[in-house]
């Protein structure tokens, strides 16, 4: 039966490869947020002062420290998952690229939030983005642990129950930013602070490392 399985889905992989590259383009997605950071031309500069300049994009380092807080979020829920993922098959593996291709995604959905401030469509577009990376986080984890499908055997189902508890924070805050995106666009970044806040209760954290 399991050889069945396996013929079906792909034959059992280990997870080096995804944990590298899910490393990478989190640590990429991360810098690049920097480059929405960027200062006028030096007429601009010189007619209006460096302190207005810097003072004018407030909101874009507002975005720029927002989404790498929600980056560093999801890669934590990530990472905490595959330390008990010890195998990989291709269904999960391209759960995990179409993933990534979201991460890399934020850059652009900041960039536009920072340009368009308070615009409800550039709020929808950034938090629509990060709903659609918090849904596959969602199903990467479903489909890694159903059944204990590409888990560790000795995991404990507490640690699974958390495990889903925290793969959830990041699309049910994305949701919800959405509607208030809805209702006072400029706003809804602030939903984002959520989620390190929540990750951080106690029934959303690991008590011990096994």
């Amino acid at each position: 039966m399991a050889r069945a399985e396996e013929t079906i889905r792909g034959p059992m992989l280990t997870t080096r490869r995804i944990e590298a590259l899910s490393d990478g383009i989190f640590a990429f997605a991360m810098t690049l947020l920097v480059i929405n950071l960027a200062l006028p031309d030096v007429e601009t500069v010189r007619e209006f002062g460096l302190a207005h300049v810097l003072l004018s994009q407030t909101h874009k380092f507002i975005n720029y420290a927002v989404s790498f807080v929600v980056l560093a979020g999801f890669w934590s829920v990530h990472h905490q998952q595959f330390h008990i993922i010890e195998k990989t098959d291709n269904v999960h593996l391209w759960i995990n690229v179409v993933g990534l291709m979201f991460v890399a995604l934020v850059p652009f959905t900041t960039d536009v939030m920072g340009d368009w401030p308070g615009e409800t469509t550039a709020d929808l577009l950034f938090s629509g983005n990060i709903l659609v990376l918090g849904v596959l986080s969602v199903v990467n984890w479903v489909y890694a642990s159903r059944g204990r499908r590409l888990l560790d055997r000795e995991a404990s189902m507490e640690r699974i129950r958390i495990g889903t508890r925290r793969s959830l924070v990041g699309p049910v805050v994305a949701a919800v930013a959405m509607v208030v995106a809805l209702f006072a666009p400029g706003f809804s970044n602030w939903a984002y602070l959520a989620i390190p806040v929540t990750l951080a209760l106690p029934w959303f954290r690991y008590n011990n490392p096994s």
